[in-house]
């Protein structure tokens, strides 16, 4: 997947999959569009209509695409508290990558109790793999980690007392 604007494009996928669902490529889409918002602004509404016109976007989960990518966007500031106390460096100290994974993974954590939380996580490491620096899935899950402990306490505790009593 390419960036929208000469200027700012995302960093080439480092693999391939035969497969990928439609929320995957979703996901996929929205780590594009903070990327943008995040290195050469713009609104949400002109970010989203950049990122429809590819022609990829026909495989996309529309709705799970447009509620995380506006939603994400609308509540930067408040995703941004939550995600900084769970950081070892200010958020500006990361990459646009990093950024735009967390955020968008803090949104659905928040957002979308249907999604188990270990297939946010797995998703987020699998964006940091496919798009983030060597080592980059390593901090975002660390992160997400914690941040999984905070927003999802009781689905943790849930899965840990059915893993005991197995």
């Amino acid at each position: 997947m390419s960036g929208i604007l000469p200027d700012t494009p995302l960093p080439a996928a480092k693999n391939t999959e035969k497969y990928k669902s439609r929320r995957r490529i979703a996901r996929e889409f929205v780590l594009q569009g903070i990327y943008q918002w995040r290195t050469a602004g713009g609104t949400t509404n002109f970010i989203e209509q950049q990122l429809r016109e590819s022609e990829e976007f026909r495989h996309v989960d529309e709705k799970h695409f447009t509620h995380v990518l506006q939603g994400a966007l609308q509540q930067v500031d408040e995703l941004e508290k939550i995600i900084q106390p769970c950081l070892d460096r200010p958020l500006d100290e990361l990459s646009p990558v990093e950024f735009a994974i967390l955020l968008l993974s803090t949104f659905e954590l928040l957002h979308h109790p249907e999604i188990p939380y270990r297939a946010i996580l797995n998703e987020a490491i699998e964006l940091a793999r496919t798009f983030g620096g060597s080592d980059g899935h390593k901090y975002v899950n660390g992160v997400l980690d914690k941040l999984a402990a905070q927003l999802r306490s009781i689905e943790i505790q849930m899965q840990k007392a059915t893993k005991n009593r197995v």
